[in-house]
């Protein structure tokens, strides 16, 4: 991991790694990384955990967290498009979701259970980084154990795609 510092007029305000991502002119969101003891002995063991995303305004300096609903820092890649967070939530109960979040808004713009979470030992494991695409603005999520997903997002609402019909469908129409 490339850990980077944060730094608000002069002092050290967290430590990121990443590219952040510029949501406006004066906004951007950046993802978080702290350092943990992982040591039983008296002697430290200092390493780095990755954590969730935080906001930064550039004209005030007020660095805040970011909640993202089912985020797991483990497992989780998250996807920015404007002020939207697309990733793949993990839950307690090892449920996989498909979640687009919003900045500033506390409901999730998208929630929709994918399947069972394998729960491996490999960080970024769950999902592939979704994709983004701009007309009409739709999201596709690839989770390891299953097939392609995609949703529009207009707003604060979303609705999956339909599946692509097969050939032979489309021919049986045209005659």
């Amino acid at each position: 991991m490339k850990i980077r510092s944060l730094s608000v007029d002069g002092h050290l305000r967290e430590f990121t790694i990443g590219a952040p991502h510029e949501v406006t002119d004066r906004v951007f969101v950046v993802r978080r990384t702290f350092r943990m003891n992982d040591a039983l002995t008296a002697r430290p063991e200092w390493k780095w955990q990755r954590d969730g995303w935080v906001v930064v305004e550039r004209g005030t300096g007020r660095v805040s967290k970011i909640n993202l609903p089912d985020f797991d820092p483990f497992y989780s890649i998250v996807s920015w498009f404007r002020d939207y967070a697309a990733y793949c939530g993990v839950t307690e109960g090892q449920k996989l979701y498909a979640v687009v979040a919003q900045l500033g808004q506390r409901k999730p713009v998208l929630r929709s259970y994918i399947g069972p979470a394998k729960a491996s030992d490999d960080p970024d494991s769950e999902c592939s980084a979704p994709t983004w695409q701009k007309l009409p603005v739709r999201v596709i999520f690839e989770p390891a154990s299953g097939q392609k997903l995609s949703f529009s997002v207009r707003g604060r609402f979303s609705e999956p795609e339909p599946a692509d019909e097969a050939p032979e469908q489309k021919e049986a129409e045209k005659q």
